[in-house]
């Protein structure tokens, strides 16, 4: 075999180790499921405090962070002004519609931008790096949502409530592969 021939296969051979042994160094302290029971997200959702939004869990997962969420959204009366939304630039959501019904959209034309800022616990706690702005109505993807849809929206795509017939709940499973959420972190309402 020649001289480079078995550089590159040593090389090869060498990267494939450090490769296995970082996988499997990753997964030796991942051994444990976390929990997130009906009653602490019930809890959370039910707060005091009253914020439409709220972290129930952040878990470190090894190659990302997963947070664990719940939202409600109150009536909303239908009309001709652009529907308000946010942004999220690095961090994804799924929704569960736990109840209610509503007509959300997605995606569409922005009009504008205001970054929320920073400092915000919207950023370093609920989602991260986000900004607030609006779409036409009609514009974006409009479609009726209630008790038991599931939607996936990716990183960088608008949502926000055209309508919101009766007061929507849900929970809300947001994919944070830069790790930009604090792992570890446990809404206190969630005891």
């Amino acid at each position: 075999m020649s001289k480079l021939k078995l550089l590159f296969a040593s090389s090869a051979t060498f990267a494939a180790s450090l490769w296995m042994w970082g996988a499997s160094s990753q997964v030796d302290w991942l051994t444990l499921a976390t929990d997130v029971p009906f009653e602490e997200w019930q809890a959370v959702m039910h707060a005091p405090e009253g914020r439409v939004d709220r972290q129930v869990k952040v878990v470190d997962i090894g190659n990302s962070h997963v947070a664990v969420g719940v939202l409600f959204r109150d009536p909303i009366v239908a009309n001709d002004e652009p529907v308000r939304g946010i942004v999220h630039t690095r961090v994804s959501e799924v929704y569960y519609i736990t109840s209610g019904s509503g007509v959300l959209v997605t995606g569409g034309t922005m009009l504008g931008r205001n970054d929320i800022p920073a400092n915000s616990d919207i950023v370093t706690e609920l989602v991260g790096e986000s900004f607030s702005t609006a779409v036409a109505r009609g514009d974006g993807q409009v479609r009726r949502v209630s008790a038991g849809d599931i939607i996936v929206i990716p990183a960088g795509v608008f949502h926000g409530w055209h309508e919101v017939e009766s007061r929507v709940e849900m929970v809300s499973i947001r994919p944070d592969p830069e790790k930009v959420l604090p792992a570890g972190y446990v809404n206190p309402y969630a005891n």
